[in-house]
């Protein structure tokens, strides 16, 4: 097998475990992209493919996740992942650790942690990686690893989201929400939220969103409600899945993307619903719009009408 093979047979799980160190789909392609220079630059080819390029990844996201914690601290409004509709990785063994450590929650969660606690975490609970290789990863003593990962789980189990355990259920409900949220049915919306329900979003002051967040089932459905307008102008909302969870897409007229949606579900209720509106996290998936032309065009239809 050629170095090239092994790469590309590797890639999904290089691109999973970057993916969830730095919470940004760019920044993740891109240390791949690193991670491949390196590989093809080695003077000697490694006695595991697997375990080189998953210990040069990591310590390449651990870099990136240094540098990019600054900008964080800077940015404006709420900071969310960039949204990924498909993980490239699978693996029936561990099936509920990708599932539940790639959603929305999980992943702003982990920003609590420091980059060596997060890249550990991911790669010993998440993908199950022993601590020996954990240890060659990140370039610390299996014993400190140990420490690191105890540290990072009790982080994690304080705040662990939880969500609807029948799918079924839950994809169900979902359908509901986005159909009173096309019809702008405030007491269709009311019944599906949690009382202490929270709409967040994330533009990074390059898109309009919410200046705080929303709670409670009464506010956040008016604020919902209102997105019927967008449907005269053309705004079309398409339902996927969104980092493993029920989600949307929406887009305008021309097919651009505007943002997406994304919602936590669990115990029959909306718990969470999270909007990235920042058109830099929004251009892996696809042409993206300009997002204050809707806005303006709403704020017409309102001072048209009767």
């Amino acid at each position: 097998m050629t170095l090239t093979q092994e790469f590309e047979e590797l890639r999904p799980l290089l691109f999973s475990i970057a993916y969830r160190i730095l919470g940004s789909v760019s920044e993740a392609e891109d240390a791949l992209q690193e991670t491949w220079l390196r590989y093809e630059a080695s003077p000697a080819q490694p006695v595991s493919a697997k375990a080189f390029l998953s210990a040069t990844v990591t310590r390449i996201a651990i870099d990136v996740l240094r540098s990019a914690r600054v900008r964080r601290d800077s940015y404006v409004g709420s900071w969310f992942p960039e949204p990924l509709l498909d993980d490239p990785y699978e693996d029936p063994q561990r099936s509920a650790e990708l599932a539940d450590s790639l959603s929305m929650a999980a992943l702003v969660l982990l920003e609590r942690l420091s980059p060596l606690e997060r890249a550990v975490f991911v790669l010993r609970e998440v993908f199950g990686f022993g601590f020996a290789e954990v240890a060659s990863a990140v370039g610390r003593s299996e014993v400190a690893c140990r420490q690191l990962a105890v540290r990072a789980r009790r982080h994690v189990d304080a705040g662990r989201p939880r969500f609807e355990a029948d799918r079924q259920a839950r994809d169900q409900l979902a359908a509901r929400f986005f159909d009173a949220l096309k019809s702008g049915d405030v007491d269709g919306l009311r019944t599906l939220l949690a009382a202490d329900v929270e709409l967040a979003a994330d533009g990074g002051g390059k898109a309009p969103a919410l200046a705080r967040s929303l709670f409670g089932a009464n506010k956040v459905a008016h604020a919902l409600a209102s997105v019927s307008l967008l449907g005269p102008i053309g705004i079309r909302i398409e339902p996927r899945q969104v980092n493993g969870q029920p989600g949307a897409i929406f887009f305008d007229r021309d097919h651009e993307v505007l943002f997406t949606l994304t919602l936590d579900i669990f115990e029959g209720q909306v718990q969470t619903i999270r909007s990235v509106n920042n058109p830099d996290k929004l251009t892996h998936l696809g042409s993206v719009a300009n997002a204050w032309e809707p806005l303006q065009a709403v704020h017409q239809v309102r001072r048209s009408a009767p």
